[in-house]
C-alpha cells in the first residue's frame, strides 16, 4: 500500500468508528474528559478521594486564604500548588496538611505573589 492512500484518523471519532466492532454501543468520553487526559488527569481511588477531603478540610479550617492553591493527591502523597499573599501562610497550610491522618509526605509548591 502506497503511503498516499493511508489515512491518518482525525479525530476519536475515526479512531472509534475503525478499531471498536460495535462503536454505537460504546460509552464515548466528552470532551471534558479528553481534554483532562490530555493534561494527565488521574483518577483517584476512594482513599485518595477521602484523603482529599480531609485535606481540603484540614485547610479549609486553618483560616488561611486558600483560594488560590490546589491539593493533588498520589496515594500518601500531598502536593499543594498556587500562590498566597504571606509567606506566613505557606507554614500554616504545611501545618494544617502535616496534622491529617494519612498524609506521608508534602509537597510545597505554593509560591508567594501579589496579587
Amino acid at each position: 500500500m502506497s503511503s498516499s492512500t493511508v489515512k491518518n484518523p482525525k479525530s476519536y471519532e475515526e479512531i472509534v468508528r475503525q478499531t471498536v466492532v460495535d462503536p454505537d454501543s460504546s460509552q464515548r468520553p466528552t470532551l471534558e474528559q479528553e481534554q483532562a487526559g490530555r493534561e494527565g488527569f488521574r483518577a483517584l481511588d476512594n482513599d485518595e478521594r477521602a484523603l482529599q477531603h480531609r485535606v481540603q478540610a484540614a485547610l479549609a479550617g486553618s483560616g488561611a486564604d486558600i483560594s488560590g492553591v490546589t491539593v493533588e493527591i498520589t496515594r500518601d502523597l500531598v502536593t499543594l500548588r498556587g500562590r498566597v499573599r504571606d509567606s506566613g501562610i505557606l507554614r500554616v497550610l504545611e501545618d494544617a496538611v502535616a496534622r491529617v491522618a494519612g498524609v506521608d509526605t508534602i509537597h510545597n509548591q505554593v509560591v508567594v505573589a501579589a496579587s
